[in-house]
């Protein structure tokens, strides 16, 4: 089957074939459904036209086309939730990768931007509390006594992932509900408030891979707000950068680490 997803980002990401597989079939039935029934409008509008039918009929359409026609729509529509979408949601919500396999970043929304949280060396979050949140020096609220908070880094606006790893983002909201969007990592999920919600991907492309195969020396994946957050939508967006596991590593070893209050936010 020809794939009608031209407009969508180029792909980027392992798991992201299965979305556009089932993007593809909806389109497809979208598109079957468009014709057919904006032909069948087209066919009605002339066939039973004022000038042939000056006279009602009282008995109306005596075929059951129209029924099969809708049984069938229902099937298709069946075949795409059961067969599709339902077992793809499942894997996306159900199995998430092994955190020991995985890199592990939280990610908390606020209007308008997005904190990134990296564990640091030791692998382990530090403790945040909402007592401690600074909007300037400390939007995360980390607890700069927790020895595990010591070695944490905290950056705004910028993730920083390897390539051909899973990226297990925490996602939760300070606010309001937002949504984090990476369209080229074909990754959406709500941040809702008082919860952390996991979304993954694993990138198959570099930011420089794709800054070759775009033309486009300047090219970032863009991380969007999908979701009508306040006045100041349209300006929250964050930038990943997909770096080779080398430059990962470099990243992370220039990094300085947020130690609470006194965090230096990059």
């Amino acid at each position: 089957m020809p794939d009608i997803n031209f407009f969508l980002p180029e792909l980027a990401s392992a798991e992201g074939a299965a979305i556009d597989q089932t993007l593809n079939l909806v389109h497809w039935l979208m598109l079957v459904l468009f014709v057919g029934w904006g032909g069948f409008f087209a066919y009605v509008l002339f066939r039973f036209r004022a000038g042939r039918h000056p006279k009602a009929d009282p008995v109306g359409v005596r075929s059951h086309a129209s029924t099969w026609l809708e049984v069938g729509v229902f099937v298709a529509e069946v075949v795409l939730l059961v067969g599709f979408s339902i077992p793809l949601w499942a894997k996306r919500v159900d199995q998430v990768p092994p955190a020991a396999d995985s890199t592990i970043v939280r990610v908390v929304g606020e209007q308008f931007a997005w904190n990134v949280h990296y564990p640091g060396p030791d692998g382990v979050f530090g403790r945040t509390d909402p007592h401690k949140v600074d909007p300037q020096s400390n939007p995360l609220g980390l607890d700069g006594e927790d020895p595990a908070a010591k070695d944490d880094i905290a950056t705004l606006n910028q993730l920083h992932v390897p390539v051909g790893k899973p990226v297990v983002i925490h996602l939760s909201s300070k606010d309001v509900i937002h949504s984090f969007g990476v369209p080229h990592m074909r990754a959406k999920q709500d941040a809702i408030p008082g919860l952390s919600i996991p979304v993954w991907f694993t990138p198959t492309r570099t930011t420089a891979e794709m800054r070759q195969i775009t033309g486009n020396p300047e090219f970032v994946y863009e991380i969007a707000c999908a979701q009508l957050c306040g006045l100041g939508h349209s300006t929250m967006r964050g930038f990943l950068t997909v770096h080779r596991a080398e430059e990962y590593a470099a990243w992370l070893a220039e990094q300085t680490p947020a130690q609470g209050g006194d965090a230096f936010w990059q």
